[in-house]
């Protein structure tokens, strides 16, 4: 019977466990649908901040390490980025276009292609 208590108790943590990942995942996404709905036109323009380490430390993960690869290339394009995190090209598009939306990075096209940089006069 101890094993079994063992083996329940262990599951109902990680079924917990689980279930709290879901709500989070949950919670993001109605904000994501939300502002799909709002569009680029209403919503409101974020203050653009400098990439600063307390800037870079509330980033999640996936952003931070998009952010710091272009701070190390000053200015690059997707491809160039997904070079340097070795994600697919596609994935880094979409994690550059959403620090141009959050106002971190700004972007610029020159023909076909899209580059991506900071501000420099922003951050002074």
């Amino acid at each position: 019977m101890t094993g079994q208590d063992n083996l329940g108790r262990k599951s109902t943590k990680i079924l917990e466990k689980i279930r709290e990942n879901l709500e989070k995942l949950n919670e993001k996404i109605e904000i994501m649908i939300e502002l799909q709905r709002k569009g680029k036109r209403e919503m409101q323009p974020i203050p653009e901040t400098p990439l600063d380490v307390m800037t870079l430390l509330s980033m999640p993960d996936h952003l931070r390490k998009t952010a710091m690869t272009v701070c190390r290339l000053g200015r690059a394009t997707a491809e160039e980025v997904a070079q340097q995190t070795h994600r697919a090209r596609a994935v880094e598009s979409a994690y550059l276009n959403q620090l141009v939306v959050m106002g971190y990075l700004k972007k610029e096209r020159e023909g076909r292609k899209a580059y991506f940089y900071i501000d420099k006069e922003s951050r002074e």
